[in-house]
């Protein structure tokens, strides 16, 4: 007997090129990465980021939020725009992986790619130079156990270029309290926050190819070192500055160890 239910209730391969191609308009590639660092971004800010005109990222960010790949948020006569989930923050970081440079014309070009390069937010935690130091850091004080014998953050052999890693072989060590303590974290606070995401998740950073710390603990090492003045955001750049008080606290961080 032949079936006559439509195809559409059959499951079948998932549709890359849908939604790879959202991300290879320049306009939609410059908002994403705007978005990358976690926060909500109004539409006008977006646009300068992206240099286009307010008419044409209004454009974009309907095709984005279409998509599911940004949420909006209406607050008077503004609307302002963030990522869907940390999942896309991870394909932005593995799509820079892969990309091509783009040639540097200007000293605030360059000045701007070493920024990202040395200290940038990921979704809501540290990464780059600064962040993969401060996650070895972790480890060298015991706060994170390497279970595979393996005791820094260097990449594994299974891992991707660079992605969210799935499975990764730090716990937590069992005299971590006391130095994320140090560093302006309650544990036992982060533990109970509530949500979906686990504790610790871990990304292998694109700029470093080592590991740095993501999930619950990571956003609470970012929040802590942005409320002590460690870092500093940047408007309307995912890159951060590391002040003189937060190079001293990776300082005593490292020599504690």
């Amino acid at each position: 007997m032949v079936t006559t239910e439509p195809y559409a209730e059959v499951g079948g391969d998932v549709d890359i090129s849908s939604v790879a191609s959202l991300f290879a308009d320049r306009t939609r590639a410059s908002i994403l990465s705007a978005l990358a660092d976690g926060r909500a971004l109004a539409a006008s800010v977006l646009a300068d980021e992206a240099g286009v005109s307010a008419p044409a990222a209004s454009a974009q960010l309907g095709k984005l939020t279409r998509a599911g790949l940004i949420d909006v948020e209406v607050s008077g006569r503004h609307r302002y725009y963030s990522l869907a989930s940390d999942h896309v923050a991870t394909v932005i970081e593995a799509l820079s992986a892969l990309a091509p440079r783009r040639p540097v014309r200007s000293l605030r070009e360059g000045t701007r790619a070493a920024a990202l390069r040395r200290a940038r937010t990921c979704y809501d935690h540290l990464a780059g130079r600064y962040g993969c130091a401060v996650t070895q850091g972790l480890v060298d004080r015991g706060v994170l156990v390497a279970g595979d014998g393996i005791a820094d953050t260097r990449r594994r052999e299974s891992d991707p270029l660079s992605a969210q890693l799935h499975e990764h072989p730090y716990e937590l060590g069992p005299d971590a309290g006391p130095v994320l303590e140090e560093l302006g974290v309650d544990i036992d606070a982060v533990r109970r926050g509530a949500g979906q995401r686990p504790l610790l998740r871990f990304c292998l950073d694109w700029s470093e190819q080592r590991h740095h710390l993501a999930g619950r603990l990571g956003s609470a090492v970012l929040d802590a070192s942005l409320a002590q003045g460690w870092v500093v955001r940047r408007p309307g750049h995912r890159a951060v500055t590391v002040t003189d008080a937060g190079e001293a606290a990776l300082s005593r961080l490292r020599a504690s160890s």
